[in-house]
């Protein structure tokens, strides 16, 4: 004989779902796209030893001195330079044959911030 259970003796089941509608996107678009080109900006070796050089040294520092401190040729350093310069954190200033660089500390801070706050909204809300 089959039993069939009734109504009573059937368990209640509560069904949750998964996928609560409780989301909230902290980072638009833009802001990821702004943060993506920063990040890759400074996702090389290479560049991030030019910009510790360049923070190192206040005021402006020769081509050929930053050619001199790194383990590539010439040609490796000026492709970063451009990139870090078209990218907005460095700054270039002819004197005579020689280009002098800088770092944008403005353009720096703004990566910082970005960087801070991304991580920041990566922390739970205390409730």
């Amino acid at each position: 004989m089959n039993a069939q259970p009734t109504d009573q003796e059937t368990p209640a089941v509560q069904v949750m779902s998964c996928c609560a509608p409780a989301i909230t996107v902290t980072l638009s678009d833009a802001e990821a796209a702004q943060l993506a080109d920063a990040l890759s900006l400074l996702a090389h070796p290479i560049r991030l030893r030019l910009l510790a050089i360049l923070a190192r040294n206040a005021g402006h520092v020769c081509v050929c001195d930053l050619e001199a401190a790194l383990p590539v040729k010439q040609p490796t350093v000026s492709h970063h330079l451009r990139l870090l310069r078209d990218g907005g954190l460095i700054e270039g200033e002819r004197r005579g044959q020689w280009i002098y660089y800088a770092i944008r500390q403005d353009a720096l801070a703004t990566v910082r911030l970005l960087i801070d706050q991304f991580f920041a909204s990566l922390t739970p809300d205390k409730a």
